[in-house]
């Protein structure tokens, strides 16, 4: 499969790694230009491109970039994927980070401000976990204690693949519901950071609140 991760920072170039090292087709992207890229193309042989370029041809697209600069994509970024192409969001929402987004603030969910910003239905995933833990925590089917990753979104063959690819990459995936629930996987809820199994996930979502906590509001 051919995907194309836009945003190379930790988790980014986790993807990258983890992903070449299953044998797909990485093209990778960054605001800085893929000159900057150089060492993770050469470490990994992914082909570090320009942004504009890399959704071209790709058959699944993840968008891994602070909330703040979604807006600032350039125009059209995803026009050119395969038809059907999902798009991943493994975004969150840190004001202090990001600044205030009212939309959010309101309570639309992140990844429905990512979906309108984009112009692009997502699937929302890779955001309640550590990037390191990509790398460090990956396990065969079937591993007792296997950590669970929530995947929301709306649409079904969309979401289908990427809970093929996160079982892939060494973890169980949850079906976590609509864009407009994942709220319930948001930072401050029960499955945030905390490397759940896959029972443990679905209980969290289940115990989530809707209300942001104090330290993830403007």
């Amino acid at each position: 499969m051919k995907v194309a991760i836009i945003g190379a920072g930790n988790i980014g170039g986790n993807l990258t790694r983890r992903l070449r090292a299953l044998g797909h087709d990485v093209v990778v992207a960054n605001s800085r230009g893929p000159e900057t890229l150089s060492d993770l193309a050469r470490e990994t042989g992914a082909t570090a491109v320009l942004a504009t370029e890399a959704a071209r041809g790709a058959d699944l697209v993840i968008v891994t970039v602070p909330e703040r600069v979604i807006p600032s994509l350039p125009a059209g970024i995803l026009d050119d994927t395969n038809p059907g192409a999902p798009v991943v969001d493994t975004g969150n929402y840190y004001p202090r980070r990001d600044g205030r987004i009212d939309a959010i603030e309101a309570g639309m969910t992140e990844s429905r401000w990512v979906s309108e910003q984009l112009g692009r239905p997502v699937v929302k995933v890779f955001n309640t976990i550590y990037a390191q833990h990509l790398i460090d925590r990956a396990q065969p089917p079937g591993t007792p204690g296997r950590v669970a990753l929530p995947v929301a979104g709306d649409d079904g063959e969309a979401k289908g693949v990427v809970i093929a690819l996160v079982d892939e990459l060494g973890f169980d995936p949850v079906d976590a519901g609509t864009i407009d629930e994942s709220w319930r996987q948001q930072p401050g809820t029960p499955v945030y950071a905390a490397d759940l199994d896959a029972e443990s996930v679905i209980r969290a979502l289940a115990e989530a609140s809707p209300d942001r906590p104090p330290g993830f509001r403007a």
